[in-house]
């Protein structure tokens, strides 16, 4: 079975691009990035901006560039930032906050909604002690990935605001699916934004683009981080060609994220019927879901193999729990195939 006949749940990050987006970037008028002479790459950093509600952006190849080139703009080496225990920026970045920046992790556990007690992040923060890291920064993610793409609401997000007004820190925001957490809350990208002074989402998970990430923050902040940008080796060229996609699809690509967030609730409703798998959908908020295997003799790797040879993607998993994703290119017969597929994998003996 090709990759392309398989329905594959291991990420959004494998959607491929619309043909609207096709088009564009086969028509899109380019020039040199570096020089700031690429229209359409201007055209998706202003485009972005305003729908965050910024003053500029800055397009970068990656979510983990973006949160790395922001945390860097932030804090100087030695300097700290406060973030989550089961972050993307945590886990998954290879340590470039220390690696890269020399910028020390104040580490906190996230809760099963992705967010932590206001007291314990005040209390995180440290005084003006010559023993200590200054702390300059505290890092958010919206939605909020490990925690099963649990959105944090703007009224947690104004308190966070609020202590670091009060310590004169910094917020930075991997918002790599914010306009996930916009369309799953009913309330606009650049409210989630507010009180972010650096956010970047990233346009090839939902949003279906091949290639890139967006930062957004006021001018000053920008124009620093195009200086980390350059230092990470992150100038780029003609690269209207990939921004052409971004324009497509913060145009075209926000409003049908609704249809991923329904079709992973009927998944996990469907998986939760199922014996040999636990799974809650109250917790889906979003387009992931986490399950865990139950059955009394299959491994995961077997249901993955199983899997796989009904036609139907998954990740192995890091955790005991398994990821699934939802995205563009899964409709909703895809979703009645998948529980078929895993009926039988379950059945096989």
């Amino acid at each position: 079975m090709t990759q392309d006949a398989l329905i594959d749940f291991r990420s959004d990050t494998v959607t491929k691009p619309s043909p609207a987006m096709r088009r564009a970037m086969a028509d899109a008028e380019v020039g040199d990035d570096v020089y700031y002479e690429d229209p359409t790459v201007n055209a998706l950093q202003e485009l972005a901006a305003e729908r965050l509600g910024k003053e500029a952006g800055m397009l970068v190849l990656s979510g983990t560039m973006g949160n790395i080139v922001s945390l860097m703009t932030h804090c100087g080496r030695g300097e700290e930032v406060i973030l989550g225990d089961q972050c993307h920026t945590y886990l998954y970045e290879q340590g470039a906050t220390a690696g890269v920046a020399g910028i020390h992790s104040r580490v906190l556990r996230d809760g099963p909604n992705g967010q932590w007690p206001l007291a314990e992040v005040k209390g995180a923060i440290r005084g003006d002690d010559e023993h200590l890291p200054r702390t300059r920064a505290i890092a958010l993610e919206n939605t909020h990935n490990v925690t099963g793409g649990q959105c944090l609401p703007t009224s947690y997000l104004a308190e966070i605001g609020n202590i670091a007004r009060a310590h004169q820190l910094k917020i930075h925001v991997d918002g790599a699916r914010i306009f996930n957490a916009s369309v799953a809350l009913g309330v606009p990208a650049s409210e989630l934004a507010t009180e972010a002074d650096s956010l970047t989402f990233c346009l090839t998970k939902g949003l279906a683009c091949p290639v890139g990430s967006v930062i957004v923050g006021d001018a000053d902040f920008i124009a620093e981080a195009r200086r980390n940008r350059k230092i990470l080796g992150g100038g780029m060229r003609q690269a209207g060609i990939f921004a052409a996609a971004g324009i497509v699809a913060l145009n075209e690509m926000i409003d049908r994220l609704a249809e991923d967030h329904a079709n992973a609730h009927c998944l996990a409703n469907g998986l939760a019927d199922l014996p040999g798998i636990a799974v809650d959908p109250s917790m889906v908020e979003t387009n992931i879901l986490f399950f865990e295997l139950t059955h009394a003799t299959l491994t995961p790797a077997e249901l993955v193999e199983r899997l796989r040879e009904r036609g139907v993607l998954i990740s192995g998993g890091r955790f005991p729990r398994t990821r699934m994703v939802t995205h563009y290119g899964i409709e909703s017969h895809h979703i009645d195939q998948a529980l078929h597929a895993f009926h039988q994998a379950l059945s096989e003996r």
